[in-house]
């Protein structure tokens, strides 16, 4: 047999190699947890494909709650034509139930305050009160606690509305009730909603003053107030998910809605989408300014943990009170603008059976609801931050995206955008629409300067030639990327979830940016766009067939300068191996990775570090998919 030319021989050693290469395990190190799935394993969205909207009595009333109250205001929804606008959520919360029968375990209801719930022979039942809501085309929601005892037993103890009687009378949470409370809620009562709270697993541990000043039994704490390193967050989860599966088995149909309230505690973020429809990422709000930026703060930087049928929930809107009253009417605009551009649920929190039309305005305003409750579900990426003045850019139906300039100070600010920024091609011509006057304002091309009074929030709806002609930048699409595995670490101490960086910034894995907010960049090279998250992480994205091909560039980000650890990042369509990187470290320039991605439904970009104990951060710069 001839002996093969030199250049031929030379070619067909460098396609064995490759096909050695691409058929190799990832890398020695790499983690059994981090193999590819080749499916979309985020929870299909049944209930909230949208944020819920509607109406909750709680910072009107507290406990202070009766029927009157709340059907006045659910009648409120309907007359003023907040409903047709999708206020139809009307829920409950703290304050009326009455005790825990002792004979069946069954909850009464406090029929002195909901007197439609009394039934003949002493009983007491919730069907009325939501047939009623019912017929006047809303939906009910009701809550309860995740432990033996409410919010309301260690937080309000003057309230007239407290549960009554022995210590096991007034234990009305779900512990130990699961099956029975749930199965009472939707199978018997009929409500399309549940918030679930956890007091219960926070303030009555053994020795507490509230414990032995009201008689109640003391419970180990899963949640530790001011020391979130502590809280138990697998036992957490495992409690929430056994209220979903008794969800699942009682009439819950997957149209019934389940409300996590642990206020960011218990690593919810990584855990909270696959097992109710929206998570609490803060703890309560008040109408103060300051606590508005925190609950704000919370979800600002989440984007890529949200999507249709979970959402992050940086509490219920306060506009009316306090800061957010009708004499404060630009901080009320801007807290209904930063909830409708972070996909928050926009449920109002005021007596509306006297709300003036100022704040009725607000709350009615289509073109930002419409932005809230886009079907895309994306949620806005916080794209630029600037002394005081932050840019939310948010990816909307039909080539659209919706632009919000907030101005958090109290002095008067200016802003500079470009069109980069809104990831629009340098020299396209940017059309502006105002989302509160629905007027058009001046365009621009390339740059434009933007005056905002003190906290204000400009929004626009944007229209332009976008920056990826053929295709789209993954961080336009953060509901389409699932967070499927990340290291988990322990929360700083405002309980906020994330690894601490440098500069003292926390977040899981981000659009834009690294982990520490810090831009993107690896070798010294800057990324303006891509994806930012530790490495031993998988991120699944959701390609739906609608691709060719995939491109990134991928590196160590700079901002883990002090690692020694080796990454390698491989790029998997539905379970294969299509294009993976060399092993890469700190300040080694980034490597191109390229894969044809025809007919692919599900992306996976696996980032497989050496220092499993500390994984370094990992960029996926320019990330995009192209036609």
């Amino acid at each position: 047999m001839r002996p093969l030319p030199r250049r031929r021989l030379r070619k067909l050693l460098t396609a064995t190699a490759a096909l050695a290469l691409l058929a190799a395990p990832l890398l020695a190190f790499a983690q059994d947890s981090l193999e590819p799935t080749g499916r979309w394993t985020a929870r299909k969205p049944g209930a909230a494909a949208t944020p819920p909207m509607g109406w909750n009595a709680w910072n009107a009333f507290r406990t202070e709650v009766d029927e009157a109250k709340v059907m006045g205001s659910a009648q409120a929804l309907v007359d003023t034509g907040l409903a047709r606008l999708g206020y139809v959520q009307v829920n409950l919360d703290d304050g009326w139930w009455l005790r825990r029968r002792q004979s069946d375990g069954q909850l009464e209801i406090r029929t002195a305050i909901f007197p439609s719930a009394e039934v003949p022979g002493g009983d007491s039942s919730f069907k009325p009160f939501v047939d009623r809501l019912h017929g006047m085309g809303l939906k009910a929601g009701i809550y309860t606690d995740i432990g033996r005892n409410a919010c309301s037993q260690a937080w309000d103890l003057k309230s007239p509305n407290l549960p009554v009687g022995s210590t096991a009378e007034r234990e009305v949470g779900l512990e130990d009730h699961v099956d029975q409370d749930i199965d009472l809620f939707f199978g018997t009562w009929g409500f399309d909603y549940v918030k679930v709270d956890a007091c219960g697993l926070a303030d009555y541990a053994p020795g507490a003053p509230v414990v032995g000043r009201n008689g109640y039994r003391p419970r180990e704490p899963l949640i530790v107030r001011r020391e979130p390193a502590k809280d138990a967050s697998a036992r957490i989860e495992a409690m929430y998910r056994q209220v979903a599966a008794a969800m699942a088995r009682h009439g819950a149909d997957g149209e019934r809605v389940l409300s996590i309230c642990t206020w960011g505690r218990g690593d919810v973020r990584a855990w909270g989408g696959e097992v109710g429809a929206l998570w609490r990422t803060s703890p309560d709000i008040s109408p103060r300014w300051s606590s508005m930026l925190r609950s704000f703060d919370s979800v600002a930087t989440r984007s890529l943990y949200a999507r249709p049928g979970a959402w992050n929930d940086p509490d219920m809107l306060y506009i009316g009170a306090g800061d957010f009253d009708e004499n404060h009417l630009t901080e009320a605009r801007s807290h209904f603008a930063l909830w409708a551009m972070t996909a928050a649920p926009l449920l109002i929190g005021y007596d509306l059976r006297q709300a003036p039309k100022a704040l009725l305005d607000i709350w009615a305003a289509a073109d930002l609801v419409a932005v809230n409750q886009d079907p895309l579900g994306d949620q806005a990426v916080l794209v630029h931050h600037e002394g005081e003045v932050q840019v939310l850019l948010k990816t909307l139906s039909g080539g659209r995206k919706a632009l919000a300039l907030f101005n958090r100070g109290g002095q008067p600010a200016k802003i500079t955008l470009t069109n980069e920024q809104l990831k629009l091609a340098a020299d396209a011509p940017v059309v502006l629409r105002d989302l509160w006057t629905g007027k058009d304002a001046p365009g621009f091309t390339g740059r434009a300067a933007f005056d905002l009074a003190p906290r204000e929030t400009k929004v626009f709806e944007v229209r332009g030639a976008p920056l990826i002609a053929d295709g789209v930048l993954l961080s336009e699409i953060p509901a389409r990327i699932h967070v499927a595995q990340e290291p988990s670490w322990p929360p700083p101490a405002d309980g906020f979830d994330g690894p601490v960086g440098p500069a003292g910034h926390t977040g899981g894995a981000q659009a834009d940016f690294s982990p520490y907010r810090t831009p993107l960049a690896a070798g010294g090279r800057r990324f303006a766009h891509g994806i930012g998250v530790l490495a031993n992480s998988r991120l699944e994205v959701l390609a739906a067939g609608e691709f060719q091909r995939f491109s990134a560039n991928v590196g160590v980000d700079d901002a883990s300068k002090a690692s020694g650890a080796s990454v390698r990042l491989a790029v998997y369509g539905d379970g294969r191996l299509l294009a993976r990187s060399k092993p890469l470290r700190a300040g080694d320039a980034p490597v191109a990775l390229n894969a044809p991605i025809k007919g692919v439904k599900v992306l996976e970009l696996v980032a497989v570090s050496s220092d499993a104990a500390a994984p370094p951060v990992v960029v996926w710069g320019g990330a995009r998919m192209t036609h």
